[in-house]
């Protein structure tokens, strides 16, 4: 059965082609029937393909490849890679190209692909998302998808969460790689432009998805609104200084994606807006002095009403009027309505909304955003429409200047265009219908390579966070006590820093990782492992790496893992549970929460929360297990739900952005 695969076109190595996804955009009936049509179609085809039938034939492959000596295996693979690129691919080359690659990682990694890897690795080929459990090798398990296509000649983009991964992975397969005769590039940044091309120029790329999107966009804007290939190839020809010179990738091709719930749902609520710093004045940074003064002035429920759980402030008619009073003794600027009310619904939302260690990190006198899902600095990151420099104002930084747009694109829209695109991640089953809507990708789940022995203890919810904290230190103090390590995953930095006080107020050393240490978070979470350490981390830190048990722990029955409130989904609670019994070792976890976290109390209003307290028993005012489970699985439900809407409504509006551009004859 030959691969759609091998449509895909390569860069053209004379014109320097862009090759990327430009189809217009389908009627909506016609879109919704074209995607129903391709998974009824793919799941179809991997049920009758019999991935069993597949490993047999790579394991028959391999048991030939073993045989040959150093030279005569770099001969065969030399050989395939002429295949590939002449013929292109198909099942049949793919074998044997997995087969390669295996027996080719076994001699000069150390490592062999397990079976559940192999399977893992042909999904992916085949343009799907797989879904293995954590701590079953997915870093191995790109390789095979990645080599085998890049020997066909088509430049291949591993996508992952953030720089240290991106460089770590591509270290450690580099070996691998340049046995095959391939290059393997790296994008972090701080990286100048000849070094990003040049990494980008290597047939495997190693990128994070922030990194590979804003170099698409500034591609973008160098292309400009000509960018034809035909005016490109043109300018190649007969202009030295073409544009083409000027960009950065050879297009969008194929692409995987390491922990693709996170890049393609998580981070999908905000579009990526590529921008450039504007000079900032005084007279700016007094109007968000003034701001801020006039909203101390403001009372809540009289002058505003907060909602909270859309992150939202809205004017009463008593706050409009009470504001046009107090423009009448302040400067000209403060004469319109419009302006006054967004500037000061922006203090509103920068005192109430965005908080300090939860929302964002003050470093070096500067304002950096904090990943609500990882718990990671984005120090590329900026709120955009004034919110950010009102931040600043607020926490008494130096006030940067506003930013000027130059283009903008949704992870939606920008995934969309890789000719070919997979992924990999633990967390999948979740979001399948959403991935398979919006990007076109079946998840297919893998089984692990050995048994789970991972065990579930019951779940607390009591009424107030200080008695759920309580609980947490009680738990990690046993636990420790055992010879068993234990993971406290916390959702902000306050948190953590609050649990490491509780536990050293009881005369326990706890290893703290938050966004403060971001740079440290794998070799902190790297040594979770030894026996009696107590590790608080921000929510899914130093996720990718490994949590190695030292010996003996293992007996003592394996790493523990505290979650101390639910998190906005719940593949993120499954993500931090994950971190245990990994490859068959044994582990356990159990969730300590309160009605005053953030998702019970966004879900739900004060009298329903009020309602619920009378059903709590003891002096820590707990609630009956099942009702206290029921309660926040709902609630994570309806913000679960939420944030697809939002989802939804930054692809829609992305797409309309795009509509009028292109009607204008402005490029995105």
């Amino acid at each position: 059965m030959t691969s759609s695969i091998h449509s895909i076109p390569r860069p053209g190595l004379a014109l320097g082609r862009y090759p990327e996804r430009r189809e217009p955009k389908p009627k909506k009936l016609d879109d919704l029937l074209d995607r129903t049509t391709a998974r009824v179609s793919s799941r179809w085809q991997f049920r009758v393909s019999r991935f069993e039938r597949v490993v047999s034939d790579i394991d028959q492959a391999g048991r030939v490849l073993s045989t040959l000596p150093e030279d005569e295996l770099s001969s065969v693979v030399t050989t395939l890679r002429a295949r590939l690129v002449r013929a292109g691919w198909n099942d049949a080359l793919a074998i044997e190209a997995f087969a390669a690659v295996r027996e080719m990682a076994t001699r000069v990694l150390g490592m062999r692909h397990f079976e559940s890897q192999l399977l893992g690795g042909w999904v992916m080929y085949h343009g799907q998302l797989a879904e293995m459990q954590t701590g079953e090798g997915k870093t191995l398990t790109a390789t095979l998808p990645a080599a085998t296509t890049a020997m066909a000649g088509v430049p291949v983009h591993v996508i992952t969460t953030n720089d240290y991964l991106a460089s770590r992975d591509a270290q450690l397969m580099g070996p691998l790689y340049e046995a095959l005769g391939l290059t393997v590039g790296v994008v972090n940044e701080g990286m100048d432009f000849n070094a990003r091309r040049a990494a980008y120029a290597c047939d495997i790329t190693y990128c994070t998805n922030k990194q590979v999107c804003f170099d698409y966009l500034r591609d973008r804007v160098e292309r400009g609104s000509s960018s034809k290939k035909l005016h490109l190839n043109l300018e190649r020809l007969f202009d030295d200084e073409s544009r083409s010179k000027k960009l950065m990738l050879r297009g969008l091709c194929f692409a995987i994606v390491d922990e693709a719930d996170s890049i393609l749902i998580d981070e999908a609520r905000t579009p990526l807006v590529l921008s450039r710093a504007l000079e900032s004045n005084e007279s700016q940074q007094v109007m968000y002095q003034q701001a801020l003064s006039l909203a101390d002035e403001l009372t809540q429920g009289e002058d505003f009403v907060l909602r909270e759980s859309e992150r939202q402030v809205l004017f009463t008619p008593s706050g409009s009027a009470y504001l046009s009073q107090r423009a009448v003794q302040m400067s000209p600027q403060w004469n319109s309505l419009k302006s006054r009310e967004e500037l000061v619904l922006q203090a509103l939302s920068a005192q109430l909304l965005f908080i300090r260690d939860r929302d964002y990190v003050v470093l070096d006198n500067k304002v950096q955003i904090v990943d609500g899902n990882t718990g990671r600095v984005m120090a590329d990151r900026t709120w955009q429409c004034g919110l950010h420099q009102m931040v600043e104002a607020k926490e008494h930084c130096t006030i940067s200047g506003d930013t000027e747009t130059l283009a903008r694109i949704s992870y939606q829209r920008f995934f969309h265009r890789y000719l070919k695109l997979s992924g990999m991640t633990g967390t999948a089953c979740e979001v399948e219908r959403e991935l398979g809507s919006v990007y076109g990708l079946n998840v297919t789940r893998i089984a692990p390579h050995r048994i789970c022995r991972r065990v579930a203890m019951p779940e607390h919810v009591f009424l107030c966070a200080k008695h759920a904290q309580l609980a947490v230190v009680a738990s990690a103090r046993e636990h420790a006590a055992q010879g068993r390590p234990v993971l406290i995953g916390t959702r902000s930095v306050l948190t953590s820093e609050q649990l490491a006080q509780r536990l050293k107020d009881e005369g326990v050393d706890a290893q703290v990782l938050n966004a403060g240490q971001d740079a440290d978070e794998a070799s902190v979470i790297a040594q979770a492992g030894k026996a009696g350490r107590i590790t608080v981390a921000t929510n899914m830190a130093g996720r990718g790496t490994d949590i190695h048990l030292e010996t003996g722990v293992e007996t003592n029955g394996g790493l523990h893992v505290i979650i101390t409130e639910r998190n906005d989904a719940a593949r993120v609670d499954r993500q931090l549970v994950g971190r245990c019994a990994r490859q068959g070792d044994p582990g356990s976890y159990q969730c300590f929460a309160s009605l005053e976290d953030d998702i019970p109390r966004h879900g739900y209003g004060a009298p329903i929360l009020d309602f619920l307290a009378r059903f709590a028993r003891g002096t820590q005012g707990q609630l009956p297990g099942w009702l206290g489970s029921a309660v926040l699985d709902i609630a994570q439900r309806r913000l679960e739900r939420r944030h697809e809407r939002v989802r939804r409504q930054v692809e829609r509006e992305d797409e309309r952005l795009n509509t009028v551009l292109s009607f204008t004859g402005v490029s995105e």
